[in-house]
């Protein structure tokens, strides 16, 4: 990952602190990100499909059990970047072929910052008084670093595999 990308000390502990608070219920907190998420950019919703059936609404796609398999697998995604903080490199390659599913889907590079915006909100909602300016920027940060990754996946053309 980028050598740019420095957290602080401070930025790291803020990061994994809010995160520990959040790692007992990580569907509910992800039911949150993907509401805000559907509200944000409702057009995301029919990018959600499974068995080829089509989501009439957000919340028939949030209740859905493949949809809650997903968001068990964006919160697992958030908690390998925490947990791997002091080297994020190690999830380059990872994080590369991630981009490369959700390009496949088609899914668009601008959505990220959508996403990220949605994550935020997820934070402030679910951390209240604890989710401080200084925690925004660490977790910015780090979300920036996560999806430049992912976007490296973008910009890997299919012949070169």
């Amino acid at each position: 990952m980028e050598s740019g990308m420095q957290l602080s000390g401070g930025q790291r502990a803020l990061i994994r602190e809010s995160w520990q608070r959040l790692s007992g219920s990580p569907v509910q907190h992800g039911l949150v990100l993907f509401s805000r998420l559907f509200d944000l950019d409702p057009d995301l919703l029919p990018l959600f499909q499974y068995n080829c059936k089509q989501f009439a609404s957000p919340q028939e796609c949030l209740s859905a059990p493949e949809f809650l398999d997903h968001i068990r697998k964006v919160m697992l995604v958030i908690d390998a970047a925490v947990s791997h903080l002091e080297n994020l490199s190690c999830l380059e390659e990872y994080l590369c072929n991630l981009g490369k599913k959700h390009q496949a889907v088609g899914v668009k590079v601008e959505s990220f910052s959508t996403v990220g915006e949605s994550l935020l909100y997820m934070l402030e909602k679910c951390l209240g008084a604890a989710f401080s300016p200084e925690v925004q920027e660490a977790w910015s940060k780090l979300y920036n670093a996560v999806v430049k990754a992912m976007q490296r996946g973008w910009e890997t053309l299919p012949e070169g595999d």
